[in-house]
């Protein structure tokens, strides 16, 4: 029996918020950011985990960072106008129909987007686990407290190799060998 806050591939989706270029200038470690989300999408396709991306204002705030655009080869974003994602019905009916359970939560900024959603969700009974190199803000003390209150809510705090190993669950299988890759 395995604890309920490890990652089970067969109920776990990637959800990237926002991480478009014109914010992440301004992010602390934005290109960590966007090199953790990168990784995190290849991971979820070797695994075949749901991936799920939203933009904020596109009009205004421009696409998604090129590099995530093209690990996702293709796969056109959610646009949305509401700071949290769960304010898209088109994501909350996907997310329901695909059995998901367990949501890894990425993007920017920690404390706007990433945490509203990452409440929302909690509240309508998904665990949510945001590996900490995966998301940014542009000050220190906003993404400090976004953390903070997210884990006091219940959020799972993690990190991009934790979240990998325990998606992989064991070694020795292809997909071990190709995301270890990942992180070498």
């Amino acid at each position: 029996m395995r604890h309920p806050q490890i990652l089970n591939r067969n109920q776990t989706a990637l959800l990237i918020v926002d991480v478009q270029t014109k914010i992440n200038a301004v992010m602390l470690d934005g290109e960590t950011v966007v090199e953790s989300t990168v990784k995190l999408i290849k991971a979820a396709n070797t695994l075949n985990l749901p991936i799920f991306m939203t933009e904020q204002y596109p009009k205004g705030l421009g696409p998604s960072d090129p590099k995530i655009l093209e690990a996702l080869q293709g796969m056109q974003p959610i646009q949305k106008m509401s700071f949290s994602c769960c304010g898209s019905e088109q994501l909350m009916s996907r997310l329901k129909e695909q059995n998901i359970k367990q949501i890894i939560v990425t993007g920017i900024e920690a404390h706007v987007c990433v945490q509203q959603t990452a409440l929302d969700l909690l509240a309508q009974d998904f665990q949510v686990h945001v590996p900490q190199e995966a998301t940014s803000s542009r000050k220190q003390l906003d993404y400090q407290t976004a953390l903070e209150r997210m884990s006091r809510a219940g959020v799972v705090l993690t990190t991009l190799e934790s979240v990998l190993f325990e998606l992989l669950e064991e070694a020795g299988t292809p997909e071990f060998k190709e995301v270890t890759r990942l992180i070498k």
